[in-house]
C-alpha cells in the first residue's frame, strides 16, 4: 500500500484560477502569445514546463506556488471564514456591506436588454416599411 500522494493536476489548477479571475482561454492565449487550443492543451495536462508555468503565473497575476498549491478546499475555506451570517465581508481592515441588491441589478440589466431588443425590432420594421 503506497502512502505517496497523487501529484496535483497543474493544468486543472491553471483552469480554475483563470475561471476565478473571470478570464477566457482566448484572453490567456493572447497574453501568452499562443493559440487558444494550446491553452486548452495546457489546462488538460497534469504537468506543465516550469518556464511556461512562470509565464502563465505572470499572465494570471499569481505566483507559481499559487498555481502549484491551488486547492478548491482552500478557496471555500477562505470564503467560509470571511463571509459572516449577515452577508458582509469581514477583513482585517473592516467590514464591507453591499449597498445594493445584486438581483435588482440583474433584473435592471435584463430589462435594459429587453428594451434594446424592442428598439432594434422597431427600427428594423421602420427600415423595411420605409422602402
Amino acid at each position: 500500500m503506497s502512502t505517496a500522494t497523487k501529484p496535483r493536476h497543474i493544468g486543472r489548477n491553471i483552469s480554475r484560477i483563470r475561471e476565478l479571475k473571470d478570464m477566457k482561454q482566448d484572453a490567456l492565449a493572447l497574453a501568452l502569445g499562443i493559440s487558444q487550443q494550446m491553452v486548452s492543451n495546457i489546462e488538460n495536462s497534469e504537468t506543465v514546463d516550469e518556464q511556461r508555468l512562470i509565464e502563465i503565473a505572470k499572465a494570471l497575476d499569481v505566483s507559481v506556488e499559487a498555481i502549484k498549491n491551488f486547492s478548491e478546499e482552500a478557496v471555500f475555506n477562505i470564503i467560509g471564514n470571511t463571509i459572516q451570517d449577515n452577508g458582509t465581508l469581514s477583513t482585517t481592515t473592516g467590514n464591507y456591506n453591499c449597498t445594493f441588491n445584486p438581483l435588482d441589478k440583474v433584473v435592471e440589466l435584463y430589462e435594459r436588454l429587453v428594451q434594446a431588443e424592442k428598439d432594434k425590432v422597431e427600427y428594423l420594421e421602420k427600415l423595411l416599411n420605409g422602402k
